[in-house]
């Protein structure tokens, strides 16, 4: 059976030219995803102004040390202890007690594109110049991108704020060389995959520990995956509807321009214009036999545009995160002054975290809906029980895609339940000093679950979408619009028609792989979106 060759994602192949530029400006989600999918590489600035307002902090914290200055975190115990003080001859060791008795994550480890977005994101928030740390810090992080030495990180114990200590003490960790990491394909000491690349294990200076492991980093860098999940789903949903709509030989007028111009969301018009994009059809007659499609079909864009809507909003309040100084305390090097406080909390990724997972599984909800229309012979107006291909006697021995309705079923169910809202359920945690914290890592681990399910949805109604073409192809000329017609071709040409029952398994997977590496990403854009 002939494959499809998918194709990149042709901005990605351009940004394969360009570093990401770690100097203190603002990066964008996609920079972050760039890196993580090792579509682009990470450069430290050597600009001698980035340079020197780094090094200004960690001066000044030198200075304030040797001035007896009393530093949070520095010469203090941590979070609740911050009462007792530490003799000085002892303060050099803090830094390593922190991320030592913070060695207590557990559950799965991040996958490798998650590390590489957390040490991308929490190196962002570190070259804003404000957490009192040396360059050398940076730039052994920075290598870290470079040569692929990736921390094993568990992916559970931060309750997010006082930031994501624990699974961020991984990270320090190894900076020191201690723990594992993932290295040229195998696991092995951190201080073995230093020594391969000729790196030196750090010494943390006194605030080095505190600014690692102190911050939003790991909940910022599964939202800024998140949102491009979410953002590439709901324009292959989209189109997918447009494709039911064909093979259901539904009504193609449900997306009138006058009808949405009465609605004013704007990404909810977005999605109506892409659909009536694909459908390009004419007028309705006054003998359609069919007003009113069934809403999974007709409220479509109603559903998908509340995702669409969402997602400026959204990429704000994460980009916001992503460009922030969010340890404490911060260092005021060029005032003289030690601002504490409690940027660590992770409000606003949390909200975003909740209220993408919903939108995406409403979108889950949606296409499931779709396929139980398609796959059921009383509402798919004329196409075979369960989208069988099989004909004649064979007919009564195949049951085509039955059960891959009842997966996706199982799949929808999973994400819906999996939207209670992490962020309404804060702990008093660390002797009531961590008395209200944000719940973000947890409600971004979430959020990646539901995208998770959502998409395993999405590519069982590809395979439904592909076989319901077909059939309606037997029954009559099709007449898709060229980016409908470039789909189907690309999906005939991905997995082969259901004649006879066989597992799908092995076709829903090489489509997620597809779908979550953006291979299907250009077959899904539309040359009327606005950007978001």
């Amino acid at each position: 059976m002939n494959r499809l060759k998918m194709r990149r994602d042709p901005i990605a192949i351009h940004d394969t030219l360009s570093p990401v530029i770690f100097d203190g400006s603002p990066l964008s989600i996609e920079d972050v995803a760039d890196l993580a999918l090792r579509r682009r590489t990470a450069v430290l600035s050597d600009a001698p102004t980035f340079r020197a307002r780094i090094q200004a902090g960690a001066d000044f914290v030198a200075r304030l040390l040797a001035e007896d200055g009393v530093i949070y975190g520095v010469t203090t115990g941590y979070g609740d202890s911050c009462t007792v003080v530490v003799p000085p001859h002892l303060v050099p060791e803090l830094p390593h007690r922190l991320y030592a008795y913070h060695g207590i994550g557990a559950g799965r480890h991040l996958d490798p594109a998650e590390t590489r977005a957390v040490l991308a994101t929490r190196l962002a928030s570190l070259c804003q110049g404000m957490s009192g740390v040396g360059v050398a810090l940076l730039e052994q992080l920075v290598t870290l991108l470079q040569r692929d030495i990736l921390p094993l990180i568990p992916a559970e114990g931060s309750v997010g704020a006082s930031g994501d200590l624990t699974p961020l003490s991984y990270v320090a960790a190894v900076l020191c060389g201690e723990r594992e990491v993932v290295f040229d394909g195998r696991c092995m000491p951190a201080a073995e995959a230093l020594a391969a690349v000729g790196l030196q294990p750090l010494t943390l200076r006194p605030k080095e520990g505190l600014a690692l492991m102190n911050g939003t980093a790991v909940m910022t860098a599964l939202a800024c995956l998140a949102w491009q999940r979410a953002d590439s789903l709901g324009r292959l949903a989209t189109r997918i509807t447009a494709l039911n709509v064909v093979a259901s030989a539904g009504n193609a007028h449900h997306f009138d321009e006058t009808l949405f111009a009465a609605k004013p969301h704007p990404g909810q018009q977005r999605v109506a214009a892409r659909l009536r994009a694909d459908l390009a059809s004419e007028k309705p007659s006054r003998n359609d036999a069919r007003l009113q499609d069934r809403y999974s079909l007709r409220c479509a864009p109603h559903v998908i545009g509340v995702l669409e809507d969402a997602l400026p909003f959204l990429r704000q309040q994460i980009e916001n995160e992503l460009n922030s100084a969010n340890d404490n305390p911060l260092i005021d090097a060029e005032n003289g002054r030690v601002l504490h406080g409690g940027h660590f909390y992770g409000g606003h990724i949390a909200f975003a975290m909740d209220a993408l997972k919903t939108a995406v599984a409403n979108i889950a909800d949606l296409l499931d809906r779709q396929l139980a229309l398609l796959v059921d012979a009383r509402f798919n107006h004329g196409l075979p029980p369960n989208l069988s291909g099989a004909v004649g006697e064979r007919a009564t021995i195949n049951h085509g895609l039955k059960a891959l309705q009842i997966s996706a079923s199982a799949w929808t169910a999973e994400a819906l339940k999996g939207t209670m809202p992490a962020s309404v359920f804060s702990r008093s945690t660390e002797c009531h000093n961590q008395d209200k914290v944000s719940m973000g890592t947890i409600a971004a681990r979430d959020c990646l679950r539901v995208l998770e399910l959502s998409e395993q949805v999405g590519a069982a109604m590809l395979i439904a979408a592909r076989q319901a073409l077909a059939l309606r192809q037997r029954l009559q000329p099709l007449h898709l619009t060229p980016a409908l017609s470039s789909m189907f071709n690309a999906l005939c040409n991905a997995i082969g028609f259901v004649d006879e029952d066989r597992a799908l398994d092995a076709d829903l997977q090489r489509l997620l792989k597809g779908m979550r590496e953006g291979h299907w990403r250009p077959y899904a854009e539309y040359a009327l979106s606005a950007p978001i």
